[in-house]
């Protein structure tokens, strides 16, 4: 913004001003930034263009769930989701259209990496779901957890980071109010530690087979052993902790023996665990685990010395939950959704 307001010949104060504008007032054409007289305005408007999403179509779910599905310019479509839970609104925001990586209990995996966003389409995510919230209502946190691995896409997650952070021209977030979350590139982790945000590490199996199984590209960037000894090295402030996420699939990775070991895995990090029952999608083999079982692997856990919580899923009747966005055709949507719940 610095370079156009030089190279439109107008004084440096002028690129806060702009900014402003973009950011916190919101502003969609050139016309609505008043402190600046029509002719600039109109200098403006041949310089530079601000760019924003062509359509949102928004699915609420029975629990209070909205996602948007976002049509960008080039006529692809990324997800984000806003997640209501008692005093706490919280927005998943993606990285990516589709995923560099392919968990195979992951829907947006299944898409393959269509391209990474643009940190002003990551940014969009966010000033469209607040366009949409209802009176009274506020976004409280931010997490990096929806479509595409945000450490495939770090130079574009740091640009939109300081655009929400910033409190003199941006959204001013407070970086305790955000988190990242990683599939596992264990090399990246030292890079998410300036940002100010929490981390999370979604780990999801307790041996490298088992991994190498369930994530074959993130365990091929980075073993479970190199990530956890990553995780070990990472410059975590004194008031913070890692969360480690681990999506439980029935039969796979939800034994007694899976909670001992990772238990091992764990101990001696200053961390939670947050415990994700697999949500089901169409043409996934994996099956959720029932509740006792859900409830037998967090008790172990805790026998373990692990502090332990339970992911509500919600969402699950729009494809808003965990592991679910991704592009299906509406007419296979509604079919695998009736199927889907009846079991869940």
């Amino acid at each position: 913004m610095v370079r156009l307001v030089r190279r439109l010949g107008w004084p440096s104060y002028r690129a806060g001003q702009i900014l402003r504008w973009l950011y916190q007032r919101r502003a969609r054409t050139m016309n609505e930034m008043t402190d600046l007289s029509r002719k600039d305005r109109n200098l403006l408007t041949a310089a530079a263009t601000i760019r924003r999403a062509l359509a949102c179509d928004l699915y609420r779910s029975a629990d209070g769930t909205r996602k948007l599905v976002l049509t960008l310019d080039d006529g692809l479509a990324v997800e984000t989701v806003l997640i209501p839970d008692e005093d706490r609104l919280t927005l998943c925001v993606s990285t990516q259209v589709g995923c560099t990586l392919d968990c195979g209990f992951c829907l947006t995996g299944t898409m393959g990496l269509r391209r990474n966003l643009k940190p002003n389409e990551i940014v969009e995510q966010v000033l469209t779901a607040q366009d949409r919230l209802a009176a009274g209502e506020r976004i409280t946190n931010l997490v990096f957890m929806g479509m595409g691995e945000p450490l495939a896409n770090f130079d574009s997650l740091s640009d939109a980071v300081t655009r929400l952070t910033n409190r003199t021209w941006g959204l001013g977030w407070s970086p305790r109010r955000i988190t990242v979350s990683t599939a596992g590139l264990a090399s990246r982790l030292k890079d998410v530690a300036p940002l100010g945000v929490n981390l999370a590490i979604s780990l999801n199996a307790t041996t490298e087979a088992q991994r190498a199984h369930l994530m074959p590209a993130a365990n091929g960037i980075a073993s479970l052993r190199s990530l956890l000894t990553a995780c070990r090295r990472y410059p975590l402030p004194p008031s913070r902790r890692l969360t480690f996420e681990y999506v439980l699939l029935a039969g796979v990775n939800d034994h007694v023996e899976d909670a001992r070991r990772l238990t091992k895995l764990i101990r001696g990090l200053r961390c939670k665990v947050n415990l994700i029952p697999f949500n089901e999608f169409p043409g996934s083999v994996y099956r959720r685990p029932p509740d006792h079982a859900v409830l037998a692997f967090q008790s172990l856990l805790k026998q373990g010395g692990s502090e332990v919580f339970i992911r509500k899923s919600r969402g699950r009747d729009v494809l808003g939950a965990c592991g679910q966005l991704g592009n299906i055709p509406p007419a296979l949507t509604e079919r695998a959704l009736t199927q889907i719940e009846s079991r869940c």
